[in-house]
């Protein structure tokens, strides 16, 4: 007869056996299929000790056959390196206006955080290579506006060279920087970089990593919500502020072909494992159509 001991050993073996199990179906569904990930500067800066969980996460989904990019941000950073250079950070409808020494402090704090992602993620075995967005012309911009200064909007994703490094088994990690008019470099929100990319290569899956667990509505979690849902929640004043622009890259991303876009918690240890390979998920998946799956049709 087993001991006590022996007895929750062997459960806890069994447990890892049925979590391996769950996963199965998910692992046939996404491999070789692409997934664009969105690591936000928030997140990231919240909790340090998860980036380690965060990046190994990414790695397994690597090594299982699925074909992950990485976006990352970087405001945080990037704001206390203006403040320490004595510079007053200035926002308009949440994007950063962007002056030449804005931009120069910004570049460095990206170059930073893309170089200590790259170098965690070669730990885990993986091949990795950090791309600045401007470098190759990667991401190719236009202004937005003349008040926020270089702050750019995607109008070109050169697809050709992520194509040709995820196909050589290579992670991408990326840094929102782009080119714009006489070959300047521009600031561009993390989120739309990650849509724009996810929409030009049709990923299965865009996934935004914030630090917020996602949509709530009337005190309740949303798990589920169609694109009429979610834009009847920002009209109505449920979703505001930060979570507006997030919401939009994923209505967007889903309409343009993603096949689903996700807002989960960067900061719950492993949530990008819980959201891609359970039934249950994590976080608050937007999908194109409405349906019974959406609580508030």
């Amino acid at each position: 007869m087993l001991d006590v001991k022996q007895a929750l050993k062997q459960a806890k073996i069994n447990e890892k056996a049925t979590i391996l199990i769950e996963a199965l179906p998910y692992i046939r569904k996404y491999r070789h299929k692409i997934v664009v990930i969105k690591y936000g500067g928030k997140a990231i800066e919240k909790d340090k000790s998860l980036q380690k969980s965060v990046l190994t996460d990414v790695a397994l989904l690597k090594a299982v056959g699925i074909k992950p990019i990485l976006v990352h941000g970087g405001g945080p950073v990037a704001t206390k390196m203006m403040e320490e250079a004595n510079l007053v950070p200035k926002f308009i409808n949440g994007l950063r206006v962007t002056d030449e020494k804005t931009m120069q402090i910004v570049g460095e704090a990206f170059a930073k955080i893309n170089h200590e992602i790259v170098s965690l993620l070669a730990e885990c075995g993986e091949k990795t290579i950090g791309i600045i967005g401007d470098e190759i012309k990667l991401l190719q911009v236009t202004p937005i506006s003349k008040e926020l200064g270089y702050v750019g909007k995607v109008t070109k994703v050169n697809t050709g060279i992520l194509n040709a490094l995820i196909n050589d088994n290579y992670i991408p990690v990326i840094a929102p920087i782009g080119v714009g008019p006489k070959n300047k470099r521009y600031n561009i929100n993390a989120d739309s970089v990650a849509t724009a990319i996810a929409q030009e290569l049709k990923a299965e899956k865009l996934t935004l990593l914030t630090d917020v667990d996602g949509v709530y509505y009337n005190n309740a979690f949303v798990r589920h919500l169609s694109i009429n849902d979610a834009r009847r929640l920002i009209k109505q004043g449920v979703i505001t502020g930060g979570m507006i622009p997030k919401v939009q890259a994923c209505i967007s991303a889903v309409q343009k072909g993603v096949r689903k876009a996700h807002l989960i918690s960067g900061i719950v240890e492993h949530a990008l494992l819980l959201e891609i390979f359970t039934s249950r998920g994590i976080g608050t998946e937007i999908v194109k159509k409405d349906s019974s799956t959406c609580p508030l049709v």
